[in-house]
């Protein structure tokens, strides 16, 4: 019984950045699923309810509770297509190596954060 080969599990796995960017890939898709979709259907129902319903929206959406809701979206659209790209370039047979993929799995989240930072830099002055 003990030269049973052990299912692949957290006690034997190292953990790595690899792991962080493939859960924040499941969580981002999620968040963007359960959050992103309901604030965009809101955000179109009050533009299509009228100027009152739009204003009420506006408000909740300028509101410091809004833009970290705004702001936690568009970083899960940035980190999620980051992470889906190196998803892509995987799926190719391309940066299996350990090297490699610790830097592109960094690369991955980096990238996420720089292109949300940008995203609302471009918002707030332009």
């Amino acid at each position: 019984m003990a030269d049973r080969p052990l299912s692949p599990h957290l006690t034997i796995w190292k953990w790595g950045p690899h792991m962080l960017v493939s859960i924040l890939h499941r969580i981002t898709g999620d968040g963007m699923a359960f959050v992103a979709l309901p604030t965009l259907l809101c955000w179109l129902g009050a533009l299509a309810a009228g100027p009152e319903a739009y204003a009420k929206f506006q408000h909740v959406a300028t509101s410091w509770y809004g833009y970290v809701i705004l702001v936690g979206i568009s970083w899960a659209f940035f980190n999620h297509m980051s992470s889906g790209i190196r998803h892509f370039v995987m799926d190719a047979g391309a940066g299996y190596e350990v090297h490699t993929n610790r830097h592109w799995s960094v690369a991955t989240t980096v990238i996420g954060i720089v292109l949300t930072a940008a995203f609302w830099a471009a918002v707030i002055w332009l």
